[in-house]
Protein backbone atom coordinates (compact mmCIF):
# COMPACT_ATOMS: atom_id res chain seq x y z
CA UNK A 1 0.00 0.00 0.00
CA UNK A 2 1.34 3.33 -1.37
CA UNK A 3 2.08 6.04 2.29
CA UNK A 4 -0.67 8.08 0.43
CA UNK A 5 -3.07 5.16 0.60
CA UNK A 6 -2.06 4.74 4.10
CA UNK A 7 -2.60 8.37 5.65
CA UNK A 8 -5.84 8.55 3.81
CA UNK A 9 -6.85 5.37 5.61
CA UNK A 10 -5.14 5.17 8.77
CA UNK A 11 -4.69 9.35 9.08
CA UNK A 12 -1.50 9.86 12.09
CA UNK A 13 -1.42 6.24 12.38
CA UNK A 14 0.26 5.91 9.17
CA UNK A 15 3.16 7.67 10.35
CA UNK A 16 4.90 7.43 13.80
CA UNK A 17 6.31 10.70 13.61
CA UNK A 18 2.83 12.26 13.46
CA UNK A 19 1.80 9.28 16.72
CA UNK A 20 4.85 11.02 18.49
CA UNK A 21 4.10 14.20 18.02
CA UNK A 22 0.51 14.40 17.44
CA UNK A 23 0.16 16.01 14.07
CA UNK A 24 -3.14 15.13 12.26
CA UNK A 25 -2.81 15.44 8.77
CA UNK A 26 -6.12 17.54 7.49
CA UNK A 27 -6.04 17.40 3.95
CA UNK A 28 -3.38 16.51 0.78
CA UNK A 29 -3.40 15.90 -2.97
CA UNK A 30 -2.68 18.27 -5.88
CA UNK A 31 1.14 19.00 -4.36
CA UNK A 32 -0.32 20.59 -1.27
CA UNK A 33 -0.78 19.03 2.16
CA UNK A 34 -1.86 20.82 5.74
CA UNK A 35 -0.70 19.20 8.57
CA UNK A 36 -1.90 20.73 12.43
CA UNK A 37 -0.10 19.67 15.57
CA UNK A 38 -1.40 21.31 19.07
CA UNK A 39 1.39 22.14 21.53
CA UNK A 40 2.13 19.99 24.41
CA UNK A 41 4.06 21.26 27.30
CA UNK A 42 7.05 18.93 26.34
CA UNK A 43 7.37 20.44 23.16
CA UNK A 44 8.36 23.96 24.88
CA UNK A 45 12.24 25.00 25.48
CA UNK A 46 12.95 26.30 28.84
CA UNK A 47 11.60 29.93 28.41
CA UNK A 48 8.24 28.10 27.69
CA UNK A 49 8.06 28.71 23.98
CA UNK A 50 7.24 26.11 21.13
CA UNK A 51 11.23 24.87 20.88
CA UNK A 52 12.43 25.75 17.15
CA UNK A 53 13.12 22.48 16.09
CA UNK A 54 9.63 21.45 16.23
CA UNK A 55 8.43 24.29 13.52
CA UNK A 56 11.16 22.41 11.66
CA UNK A 57 9.92 19.29 11.96
CA UNK A 58 6.03 20.06 11.30
CA UNK A 59 7.35 22.23 8.21
CA UNK A 60 9.21 18.78 6.21
CA UNK A 61 6.11 16.46 7.45
CA UNK A 62 3.94 18.95 5.42
CA UNK A 63 6.17 19.45 2.58
CA UNK A 64 6.80 16.03 2.25
CA UNK A 65 3.29 14.64 2.23
CA UNK A 66 2.68 17.61 -0.14
CA UNK A 67 5.81 15.99 -2.25
CA UNK A 68 4.39 12.28 -2.24
CA UNK A 69 0.79 13.77 -3.71
CA UNK A 70 2.83 14.27 -6.91
CA UNK A 71 5.42 10.94 -6.85
CA UNK A 72 4.54 7.21 -8.62
CA UNK A 73 4.57 4.51 -6.01
CA UNK A 74 7.82 3.51 -6.97
CA UNK A 75 9.61 6.86 -6.09
CA UNK A 76 10.70 7.64 -2.59
CA UNK A 77 12.39 11.06 -1.65
CA UNK A 78 15.15 11.91 1.13
CA UNK A 79 15.31 15.86 2.19
CA UNK A 80 18.45 17.44 1.25
CA UNK A 81 17.83 20.50 3.01
CA UNK A 82 15.67 22.35 5.11
CA UNK A 83 15.61 26.02 6.27
CA UNK A 84 13.26 28.06 8.52
CA UNK A 85 12.50 30.98 9.60
CA UNK A 86 11.36 31.70 13.14
CA UNK A 87 8.86 34.82 12.76
CA UNK A 88 7.08 34.68 15.81
CA UNK A 89 6.65 32.39 18.96
CA UNK A 90 4.18 30.03 19.89
CA UNK A 91 3.58 29.20 23.83
CA UNK A 92 0.18 27.17 23.29
CA UNK A 93 -2.59 26.46 20.48
CA UNK A 94 -2.90 24.66 17.40
CA UNK A 95 -0.21 25.19 14.82
CA UNK A 96 -1.12 24.43 11.16
CA UNK A 97 1.21 23.40 8.80
CA UNK A 98 0.76 24.26 4.71
CA UNK A 99 3.55 22.58 3.02
CA UNK A 100 3.34 23.25 -1.10
CA UNK A 101 5.81 22.45 -3.90
CA UNK A 102 7.20 24.69 -5.80
CA UNK A 103 8.63 22.76 -8.39
CA UNK A 104 8.87 18.90 -9.39
CA UNK A 105 12.06 17.87 -11.87
CA UNK A 106 13.62 14.74 -12.24
CA UNK A 107 15.82 14.42 -9.77
CA UNK A 108 15.20 17.22 -7.47
CA UNK A 109 11.76 18.62 -5.88
CA UNK A 110 11.92 22.91 -4.28
CA UNK A 111 8.94 22.85 -1.75
CA UNK A 112 8.00 25.07 1.00
CA UNK A 113 5.89 25.52 3.87
CA UNK A 114 4.02 27.90 6.04
CA UNK A 115 3.55 27.71 9.79
CA UNK A 116 0.54 29.32 11.30
CA UNK A 117 -1.38 29.70 14.37
CA UNK A 118 -4.99 27.73 14.28
CA UNK A 119 -6.65 30.94 13.04
CA UNK A 120 -4.33 31.85 10.43
CA UNK A 121 -3.61 35.09 11.70
CA UNK A 122 -0.49 34.70 12.75
CA UNK A 123 2.61 33.79 10.49
CA UNK A 124 5.08 31.57 13.02
CA UNK A 125 7.73 30.32 10.73
CA UNK A 126 8.28 29.72 6.50
CA UNK A 127 10.60 26.46 5.91
CA UNK A 128 11.85 26.06 2.17
CA UNK A 129 13.26 22.44 1.48
CA UNK A 130 14.54 20.71 -1.29
CA UNK A 131 14.13 16.76 -1.38
CA UNK A 132 16.10 14.04 -3.62
CA UNK A 133 13.92 11.83 -5.90
CA UNK A 134 14.57 8.15 -5.34
CA UNK A 135 13.17 6.33 -8.60
CA UNK A 136 12.86 2.67 -9.11
CA UNK A 137 12.59 1.74 -4.58
CA UNK A 138 9.73 0.77 -3.17
CA UNK A 139 8.56 2.63 -0.01
CA UNK A 140 8.30 -0.28 2.70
Amino acid sequence: MSYLNEVKNQGQKANPFFCLMGIEPVSFGDGKARLSMVIRDDMKNGEGWLQGGMYTALGDEAIALAIYTLLSDKETIATVSCTTHFIRGAREGTIIADGTVVRKGRTMIYAEATLTDADEENLLARCTASFIIRSGTIRG
